[in-house]
């Protein structure tokens, strides 16, 4: 597994910042991810006491765990400095920012990290120019080869 995307949030967001945290994960968890058995619908990210957590992301079980296997959808606590969380803080207190998981991915160590994104979301016409690009983006590699 090199790494899981949200593929929807560049569509569904403008990303201003972002950020790579540590996951405080079970071993299930971790099998599972290695798998590549996650799904990014509808998680969010949210702070809570000074922690930030990510909830509803959705983590397979693993198919030879046993009794111990994992909830599929718990909430998972994320690793950031303190520093990082109240930069974040202050700028959730802005109207329409949010907290957006962006990718899954194993560091060079072989940790599971977690890359999130401070976005703001996109209106209707904002994503219709973002389909516009990408359009106009692979009409020009097809003309360069």
């Amino acid at each position: 597994m090199n790494e899981i995307k949200n593929r929807s949030a560049y569509y569904e967001y403008f990303i201003d910042a972002k950020y790579d945290a540590g996951m405080v994960l079970l071993g299930t968890e971790v099998k599972s991810l290695r798998e590549g058995k996650a799904s990014f619908n509808d998680s969010f990210c949210i702070i809570h006491q000074g922690e930030v957590w990510l909830k509803s992301l959705h983590i397979a079980q693993y198919s030879h765990g046993t009794v111990n296997n994992h909830d599929p959808l718990r909430d998972r606590k994320l690793l950031l400095q303190k520093r990082e969380i109240r930069k974040m803080e202050g700028k959730l207190k802005e109207k329409g920012y949010t907290i957006i998981p962006l990718r899954i991915f194993l560091n060079d160590k072989g940790m599971m990290k977690i890359e999130i994104g401070l976005g703001k979301g996109k209106k209707l016409y904002d994503k219709r120019e973002s389909i516009r690009q990408k359009d106009v983006d692979r009409e020009m590699k097809r003309y360069i080869k």
